[in-house]
């Protein structure tokens, strides 16, 4: 860990790693406005959560992102974890993208792919952080297997809806 870095520049730090998190969420947020309605339209498998528990659950993913970075920005700056951080950028990039695909352009079978590129990415990420500091990547764990629900959940769900969601 890197020492030089004072209590106030951890904070702010952990703190500016939690708002990009969050702004991403954010961009995804926007896109999911109308999506507990949408939602409510689809035919779903039995197993399918409801609407409720999107946002609790990607509140506590998000915030556990965001600490993850942190922790790889903290061991050694984003100047010797570029790839690391990038990494994490651009899953977090991936990530606001889905539910435009999903809940405002209704595009089934690009959510679908995407969401595979958006797993591939946090595997990816998982591995880099994993390389700079252990504990950021085991807190994406939850976040990788939720996710990986996620994707079958989005196959389903176009399976069933190809009227909504196109082909």
């Amino acid at each position: 860990m890197s020492h030089s870095r004072s209590t106030s520049k951890q904070i702010l730090g952990l703190a500016a790693w939690l708002v990009v998190s969050f702004a991403a969420a954010a961009v995804g947020a926007w896109a999911s406005v109308n999506a507990p309605e949408f939602y409510r339209e689809l035919d779903r498998p039995f197993w399918a959560p409801p609407a409720s528990v999107f946002g609790p659950v990607w509140t506590v993913l998000y915030t556990l992102q965001g600490i993850a970075a942190w922790l790889v920005w903290r061991e050694c700056g984003f100047q010797n974890a570029p790839t690391a951080l990038g990494l994490f950028l651009l899953q977090l990039a991936l990530n606001a993208l889905w539910s435009w695909l999903f809940f405002v352009w209704h595009r089934g079978a690009m959510a679908f792919a995407e969401v595979l590129a958006l797993e591939a990415m946090i595997v990816a990420t998982t591995f880099a952080f994993w390389r700079v500091q252990k504990l950021s990547a085991l807190l994406l764990i939850p976040y990788l297997t939720w996710v990986g629900f996620a994707s079958f959940l989005t196959f389903a769900v176009w399976q069933r809806n190809h009227g909504l969601l196109g082909e």
